[in-house]
């Protein structure tokens, strides 16, 4: 017959361990973190809040590929990508990303979609503070994920920098923009020519 496992401690004396674990944590030293006061110094590789980067002129990197949201296991981005023209250029490839949104109400920040990322586009931040009392207000928009303009970068769409292709923007051969470089007019976003807008009042006058 197998003999039964004995009891290593009385049953009396199970309470006492346990009250034994708060008397020792009773007389340590309480860590209080004043947040939001003082922040918390995070990783240089920590996970938060994602970027959507640009060449150093002000071309953006994403090419619309899709990629991240097909490596994204919580299905929270979408992205809806268009073609550029010589009139209205956003990307150097042909292609860029006219739609690009992030849920962070699914979002699990684990990093995949910036690993899928082939044109290094779509990188993570530092910030961490993504909390809203709002549904919708956790749905990042590609205005608020586009990285700023830096000094020498002229604003979305404009020209490729002359005699520049796409394959010399990503061996870093172009660093900033050339000089009389001018923002083109987004007619995709509903811009106009500045003369085309005074010709339409124009015509509603005679009429």
């Amino acid at each position: 017959m197998a003999e039964e496992p004995k009891e290593t401690k009385p049953g009396f004396q199970n309470p006492v361990a346990g009250f034994g674990v708060t008397f020792r944590a009773m007389f340590k030293k309480r860590l209080t973190e004043q947040y939001p006061e003082q922040k918390k110094t995070t990783a240089p590789r920590f996970h938060g809040r994602h970027q959507l980067n640009r060449h150093p002129d002000g071309l953006e990197k994403c090419v619309g590929c899709e990629l991240c949201a097909w490596a994204c296991p919580a299905d929270a981005i979408y992205v809806e990508g268009a073609d550029n023209t010589d009139e209205e250029r956003y990307s150097p490839g042909e292609r860029y990303g006219r739609v690009y949104q992030i849920n962070y109400a699914r979002c699990i920040l684990c990093g995949l979609c910036i690993e899928a990322c082939p044109t290094r586009a779509l990188t993570m931040t530092n910030e961490f503070e993504l909390a809203d009392s709002s549904r919708a207000n956790l749905i990042y928009t590609k205005e608020q994920l586009l990285a700023g303009l830096e000094e020498g970068m002229v604003d979305t769409p404009h020209a490729l920098y002359p005699g520049a292709d796409e394959q010399d923007y990503y061996r870093g051969l172009v660093t900033e923009a050339a000089p009389g470089t001018e923002r083109q007019v987004a007619v995709s976003k509903g811009e106009r020519p500045a003369g085309a807008s005074s010709a339409a009042e124009g015509q509603g006058a005679d009429t």
